[in-house]
């Protein structure tokens, strides 16, 4: 079709040529404001992946012992640029720390007066000092992943809270677990293992009320960015969270590679869901070392426990911790686990072990078959 008299370009023609030239642009910013909404979205989830990992990364390598004196009705933007010009952060390391405190909602805490801090403090420990009131007794306790509740008893009285079996009794009262949100028999599995500074004037509770919420926290943030993976598990068991935590608290114990801790978990789920593997039976060791130490009620053979499993002890159906006589997971954690063994159970390896065996070396070897794995005990152990 040509254009009619004078090189014009007929009425129908002329209004789909304005309609065409009219949506050009509108796609192209379409287009631009698409792509800005994804390069949005890619900062925001950058950063929040910083935060997820930023509260126990040190600021630095370098120890830099500073001290910054903060006046009374100082706001958090004025406490980050003391802190910037002091050099404890730098600019960039200032934002993280800036929604770091407000995701904790601490802005409104932070103490007035001289504050000491080094360098190579981690970001929570760094909070924690501005919160605390200047003056205030202060001890520093470090609890490693997969220490039981026992040890961390120990741990807190030498710190310097009580007799350790006054402490072991709070870990286990009814009202004090209610007051932290755990509905089980004791705080075992929800100590969750860091290195803290505690306010000895606070007092016990405070103390481990920190400790749970540490756990609480990392536990949350594990079980958004898994979500679909940790759901998928509970529900083909019918677990709880509070199930997870206890698996976890085995992988915890089973190994110290952190490599190993996915497919560790995975050979337990596995025992537990393979319908061939039966009786489901996740024979482990440790369980039956706890049921023999921590609990205050113990078996007969338990009794006779000097510190290494004999027959006695793995025939033992007494021992509610005896994972080669019952079926399933134990009552409860038999330790506190650390964000690697929760991720573990959160997002296990998938795969068709069903045994291993340490090789004497802190690594395992994976067996899909009964016969394979004798092999590798007659390798490793016998």
């Amino acid at each position: 079709m040509t254009a009619g008299r004078g090189g014009r370009v007929p009425r129908r023609r002329r209004r789909w040529y304005k309609t065409r030239r009219s949506r050009i642009p509108q796609r192209l910013a379409l287009l631009l404001v698409l792509g800005g909404l994804g390069l949005l979205a890619s900062r925001v989830h950058e950063l929040w992946r910083m935060v997820e990992d930023y509260p126990a990364r040190p600021m630095s390598a370098q120890a830099r012992r500073v001290t910054i004196d903060i006046p009374r009705g100082t706001s958090l933007p004025g406490v980050l640029k003391m802190m910037v010009k002091a050099e404890v952060l730098s600019d960039e390391e200032a934002m993280y720390f800036k929604v770091f405190v407000l995701q904790r909602g601490a802005a409104n805490r932070i103490t007035a007066g001289p504050h000491t801090m080094s360098t190579s403090m981690t970001p929570i420990e760094i909070l924690e000092e501005l919160v605390r009131a200047p003056g205030a007794p202060e001890v520093r306790v470090t609890i490693p992943e997969g220490w039981n509740m026992v040890q961390v008893a120990k741990a807190l009285s030498e710190a310097g809270f009580g007799a350790e079996t006054v402490i072991a009794a709070k870990m286990r009262d009814a009202a004090f677990l209610a007051s932290v949100g755990v509905s089980g028999p004791s705080l075992e599995g929800y100590l969750f293992p860091d290195t803290y500074r505690f306010d000895l004037k606070a007092g016990l509770d405070k103390a481990l009320g920190r400790m749970v919420e540490r756990h609480r926290d990392v536990f949350d943030d594990l079980y958004r960015r898994y979500r679909a993976s940790a759901i998928a598990n509970q529900k083909s068991l019918s677990w709880t969270r509070a199930d997870l935590v206890t698996l976890a608290s085995i992988v915890e114990k089973e190994t110290g590679a952190a490599r190993e801790r996915p497919r560790i978990a995975g050979v337990f789920y596995n025992r537990l869901r393979f319908r061939s593997f039966k009786p489901k039976l996740l024979q482990t060791d440790p369980t039956i070392i706890y049921g023999c130490t921590v609990p205050l009620a113990k078996s007969k053979a338990c009794q006779t426990f000097k510190g290494r499993i004999r027959r006695v002890h793995l025939r033992d159906r007494d021992n509610v911790y005896n994972t080669y006589r019952r079926e399933g997971l134990p009552p409860g954690p038999i330790a506190n686990p650390g964000k690697a063994a929760l991720e573990a159970v959160m997002d296990p390896e998938r795969h068709g072990f069903l045994y291993f065996v340490s090789r004497n070396d802190g690594t395992h070897a994976f067996s899909k078959t009964r016969e394979a794995h004798e092999a590798y005990v007659d390798q490793y152990q016998r």
